[in-house]
């Protein structure tokens, strides 16, 4: 079975850094375009980044490019979500996400509260 357990988020000040990483098994990073999605409050959730190995297709939100980096530790099944510059309207429910593309995914982990204070 396809799991995805994310962690690393926390309270953080405009400005800051946070990296989120994401413990996936289940499944290899070749099989599944692997991204990472978030939910704020009262709105949609939306793609943040979804790659997928096999040809390199690679989708950021415009709102995060040069900012946000996604990487894998393939060995070690682990994604991870390195945000910098981070501002308030980041703040938001991250999850990660397997089997994605940029509307959507087939398969969440559960979420991992960001707060960016101003």
């Amino acid at each position: 079975d396809v799991q995805l357990q994310a962690s690393g988020g926390g309270l953080v000040q405009a400005g800051g850094s946070l990296r989120l990483s994401c413990a996936a098994s289940g499944f290899t990073f070749d099989e599944f375009a692997i991204g990472w999605f978030r939910q704020a409050p009262g709105k949609e959730r939306e793609g943040v980044v979804c790659v997928r190995r096999t040809d390199g297709t690679t989708y950021y939100a415009d709102s995060v490019k040069g900012r946000f980096t996604m990487s894998s530790d393939n060995a070690k099944g682990t994604i991870f979500l390195q945000m910098n510059g981070l501002k308030p309207e980041d703040t938001a429910v991250y999850y990660c996400a397997a089997d994605c593309d940029p509307d959507g995914s087939n398969y969440w982990g559960q979420g991992t509260q960001v707060t960016v204070s101003s």
